[in-house]
């Protein structure tokens, strides 16, 4: 299955549905910083990511300091933000809660 970059207008309409996401400076990936109470909330916040990236085969990038997970999204192989981003970050944003 191929994958497509969106299109100016797709990632300002994706972007307005994500409010805590930013689009990262050169416009191909999408950025948002999760900040938990404690290690253990954001380590469980990783571990269920992680199951959902498994099912849609689609991971983030992503950094842990203590309570803090910074994540990037982008779609290699679609060359910058595609629909798979959209969905995995409205995921995570689900599982944040």
């Amino acid at each position: 299955m191929s994958v497509t970059q969106l299109t100016r207008e797709e990632r300002e309409d994706a972007l307005a549905a994500l409010p805590e996401w930013r689009l990262r400076a050169d416009g191909l990936a999408i950025e948002r910083t999760f900040t938990f109470k404690d290690f253990s909330e954001a380590f469980g916040f990783m571990a269920r990511a992680a199951l959902q990236a498994e099912v849609q085969d689609h991971h983030p990038e992503w950094f842990n300091v203590y309570n803090r997970v910074q994540v990037t999204l982008t779609t290699h192989d679609a060359g910058g933000l595609s629909q798979r981003d959209v969905t995995m970050a409205k995921t995570m944003d689900a599982l944040a809660g």
